[in-house]
């Protein structure tokens, strides 16, 4: 994976796409963020489970989609391909108007701690496919997470992080993401079978 931009500047980059003309859809942002698609996408699809907060089933919306692109990472799609009803999804005036801001003043604080490292590892040959496999295993997570228990925020958060490390070139960042989604998925499997033992006992 080339990586032309400057890390530095992405969050700069966002802003001027959220405030241009063109058209607020999925397949804008693909085309935005061209070569770093799959992470641009991956981060934006995952940044709302990521909060903490009761978000209802739409957040199963955007983890359906972003477990799409994972795969497509696994397979090896150089590009992502998405279907004609999903990337012409429009990002309403509330995720527009609240949810990106929100998310690059947090873009931003990470690009001020960090700094390009261990470069090497995202030009490995199967970064990619090991990547999405990762991924993938926190989309899941958080999609089968119990319904308002907030299980579903650190696997989230993992791919968001994740997303941001190779948006920035940041081998660090990588790792932490890594262990923060490893960290929600046993927490999720441990914590969700005493919650659904505990539902069953009561019926």
């Amino acid at each position: 994976m080339k990586h032309p931009k400057s890390p530095e500047k992405f969050s700069t980059e966002l802003e001027t796409w959220l405030h241009s003309r063109k058209s607020k859809t999925l397949a804008s942002l693909v085309e935005f963020s061209e070569d770093k698609s799959f992470a641009v996408t991956l981060l934006i699809l995952m940044f709302l489970p990521a909060l903490p907060l009761p978000t209802g089933g739409i957040t199963h919306v955007f983890e359906v989609i972003a477990a799409l692109v994972a795969v497509e990472m696994i397979i090896g799609l150089k590009t992502i391909w998405l279907p004609k009803s999903v990337s012409s999804i429009k990002l309403g005036k509330t995720f527009q108007g609240k949810v990106i801001p929100s998310m690059m003043k947090r873009i931003q604080w990470l690009e001020q701690r960090s700094s390009p490292r261990s470069k090497w590892i995202f030009n490995l040959p199967l970064f990619n496919q090991a990547v999405g496999l990762i991924c993938l295993v926190f989309i899941v997570t958080a999609f089968f997470s119990p319904p308002f228990s907030g299980l579903d925020t650190l696997p989230s958060l993992g791919v968001v992080v994740i997303a941001l490390a190779i948006i920035l070139d940041d081998a660090v960042v990588l790792v932490a993401g890594t262990i923060i989604g490893t960290l929600g998925v046993v927490l999720s499997v441990g914590l969700g079978e005493i919650i659904v033992r505990f539902i069953k006992h009561l019926l």
